[in-house]
């Protein structure tokens, strides 16, 4: 179960009918409380950070996540309770979900199989064809948006949801999530309901196999993976198998629609949208843990009548009745199901049953049978015929029941169904808020300026993501501790994404040999790595500090210039620093493979000096219980700069600026200040001369 975390000071205790008891979770864009109104009514209230109260940009986006979560049936996702968008803290109250994530359930008790996974794969296709019914791109299908109620799978977070325009499509901004993201959302190109059906499949085939279909330790390994790498689907049975196959088709034409999907997992004709029924019977199939599954014969599953596709478009997903009601009264009137969302008209409630329900013939699979009406299922599924007062019986044939004769009662039963039917659909053409009806109407643009990922500073903008190379090595400088790096990079790297927008910021360790293949390869998006502008093919911004060649020693040693290391032992590593000590003072050399070793004959005494770096230098002694100094001898300028892929001049540009921001405001004084100041250093505190991008 999702684990709720107690206030903390500064949380609201309540927001609007809400009484806020507990954090669920936070992210990007808001905390999401849990809560209970008046009713008794459990809610997950999402409420916008205070950072976006005055960002229109912000509370735009919140408005689509509102208008997409309302457009879909609330049986597949987490139905709407109540918003505010206009106040001074905007929230969106939703049906509080009691289920863990399907990533969870994966994770604590393994892979799933059987009927367990043929429940989930036909329970989100139902979900994702409402979704797709109600002109809705997720966007983000993934197990982590997968939650496991009691009645079924929800598929729930629409952050970055969009409204399908009339062609079907939606520019990509390459949002999402990088192991469940579609080909054509990594490569810029539009997306559509073919984009959400490749993430479903890679979340079923999560399911299946307990590890991501698109395994990697960076970003652009997955992306990589998702482009030329196929899935093995081997482990699933079939139909499933090889709908999980066509739906990871990297060509979007070649994936089926969400409707085909299900058609296909329930055993039905896949030449058609899927009807009410066929949502209905979904529903029913997903929600029923109890009874064994079988899938149906093709076309045994009863439609409603035919509908004009062209004027109301796609038949709405019904929302199925979870509590039992009670039946009319004999000879009452049966009353249409009631919509609580505009412009979302739901079948009406068939007559009660009271015979038993009828059966299929003998055929090669199990038929399904009906539950009959007087069952916690309530009222008879939507989209099935109303039965008649004789039992029907079937022609030789095997085909539909032909009845013997409809009464009198029958036929004003009939009269009123078809009438109902009618009235609903006229509701529905009827258009609130100018919501377009499925994909007939082109709905009011609400799209950002279409960017591409040309540039980092672009890519971080339409993602949030940002990949960077850093040293892995280097205490003080780029060290790496577990999953973990601390030091002076590191901070800058964090920095620096953060400055330029990023929420999410991937450390990749790169050594000196594979910093600039690293960049051509786009394996990161750039390096903070002690990285020195050199002639190389690696662009650069900055330089973000200006180092030296020089030379450590212990304070109090009498060594206060390089002229008095003459006849001293200098530990000699793999340095041009060397060289620099030996072109102005005879030394005895002691040779040593690295600076670790260099630093333990300098503390026992037995070098008077260690050549090198002096920002590396001042790292390695600024560990030590001894004290150091760095005699500041200066022999040349070593310029540290962010490595960028080559002709990227926005975002050369961009981190120039946040460089220059570090030095104005004093950042880089305390950073520097925090990390040396055991050591005897002269720190460059003002801003280098940048580079020309």
């Amino acid at each position: 179960m999702p684990q709720i975390s107690p206030l903390v000071a500064g949380d609201p205790v309540e927001l609007g009918s809400f009484r806020l008891s507990g954090r669920i979770g936070e992210g990007g864009q808001g905390i999401v409380y849990l809560g209970v109104n008046a009713k008794g009514e459990r809610g997950a209230i999402k409420l916008l950070h205070v950072k976006f109260t005055g960002d229109t940009i912000a509370r735009s986006r919140f408005a689509r996540e509102l208008k997409a979560a309302q457009r879909v049936a609330s049986f597949c996702t987490a139905r709407v309770i109540e918003a505010d968008l206009d106040g001074d803290t905007p929230y969106i109250a939703s049906e509080y979900i009691d289920g863990p994530a399907l990533r969870d359930i994966v994770e604590t008790e393994g892979p799933l199989s059987g009927t367990v996974l043929d429940r989930l794969a036909i329970g989100t296709a139902t979900a994702l064809t409402a979704i797709h019914h109600a002109s809705i791109v997720h966007r983000d299908f993934k197990p982590d948006n997968v939650l496991i109620a009691a009645d079924g799978p929800r598929v729930v977070d629409f952050g970055i949801a969009r409204i399908i325009d009339s062609t079907g499509t939606i520019t990509s901004r390459a949002i999402g999530t990088p192991a469940y993201m579609a080909p054509e959302q990594i490569a810029g190109d539009d997306v559509g309901p073919y984009t959400d059906v490749f993430s479903w499949g890679a979340t079923i085939a999560f399911a299946a196999t307990g590890k991501p279909a698109f395994e990697g330790k960076s970003i652009a390994v997955v992306l990589n993976r998702i482009l030329n790498h196929e899935v093995d689907v081997g482990m699933m049975p079939e139909p499933l198998r090889g709908v999980v196959r066509s739906a990871l088709a990297k060509s979007p034409a070649a994936r089926p629609s969400a409707d085909q999907i299900l058609l296909r997992l329930l055993g039905q004709p896949a030449g058609a949208g899927a009807s009410t029924a066929v949502l209905t019977r979904g529903v029913q199939v997903a929600s029923d843990d109890t009874t064994p599954f079988h899938r149906v014969s093709a076309g045994s599953i009863t439609d409603l009548p035919a509908r004009n596709e062209s004027v109301t478009g796609p038949p709405e997903p019904p929302r199925p009745m979870t509590h039992p009601t009670q039946p009319p009264a004999s000879g009452s009137s049966p009353q249409p199901a009631r919509s609580n969302q505009p412009g979302q008209a739901v079948p009406p409630t068939q007559p009660p049953v009271t015979q038993s329900p009828v059966t299929q013939p003998p055929v090669t699979q199990p038929p399904v049978t009906q539950p009959p009406a007087t069952q916690s299922s309530g009222a008879q599924p939507p989209g099935t015929q109303p039965p008649q007062s004789a039992q029907p019986t079937r022609a030789a044939s095997g085909g539909a029941p032909v009845p013997r004769g409809r009464s009198r009662r029958g036929k004003v039963w009939l009269a009123l169904g078809t009438a109902i039917v009618l009235l609903a659909l006229a509701a529905a053409a009827l258009v609130v808020n100018r919501w377009p009806l499925a994909f007939g109407e082109e709905p009011t643009p609400t799209e950002e300026p279409t960017r591409t990922f040309a540039t980092v500073v672009d890519k971080v903008a339409q993602t949030g993501k940002v990949v960077i190379g850093v040293k892995g090595d280097l205490p003080g400088v780029g060290l790496q501790d577990g999953d973990d790096f601390q030091g002076v990079d590191i901070e800058i790297a964090r920095r620096i994404a953060t400055e330029l927008g990023a929420r999410e910021t991937e450390l990749v360790r790169v050594s000196r040999d594979d910093r600039a293949s690293s960049l051509a390869d786009g394996s990161v998006d750039l390096i903070v790595a002690t990285y020195s502008v050199d002639k190389s093919d690696t662009q650069f911004a900055g330089p973000y500090y200006l180092a030296h060649q020089d030379v450590l020693v212990r304070a109090g040693s009498g060594i206060e210039t390089v002229d008095d290391l003459a006849g001293k032992a200098l530990c000699a590593p793999n340095s041009p620093s060397v060289g620099e000590v030996q072109d102005r003072v005879k030394v005895r050399a002691v040779p040593a493979s690295d600076y670790a070793i260099c630093m333990d004959l300098l503390k026992s005494g037995k070098v008077d000096a260690v050549p090198g770096d002096d920002l590396i230098l001042a790292g390695f002694a600024a560990r030590e219980n001894m004290r150091f100094k760095i005699l500041g001898a200066k022999f040349n300028n070593e310029r540290y700069a962010v490595g960028i892929r080559q002709g990227d001049v926005k975002t050369c540009k961009a981190v120039k600026a946040v460089i220059a921001d570090l030095y104005r405001t004093g950042y880089m004084k305390q950073l520097l200040t925090r990390a040396f100041g055991k050591v005897d250093f002269e720190l460059e505190l003002k801003v280098p001369a940048m580079e020309t991008c």
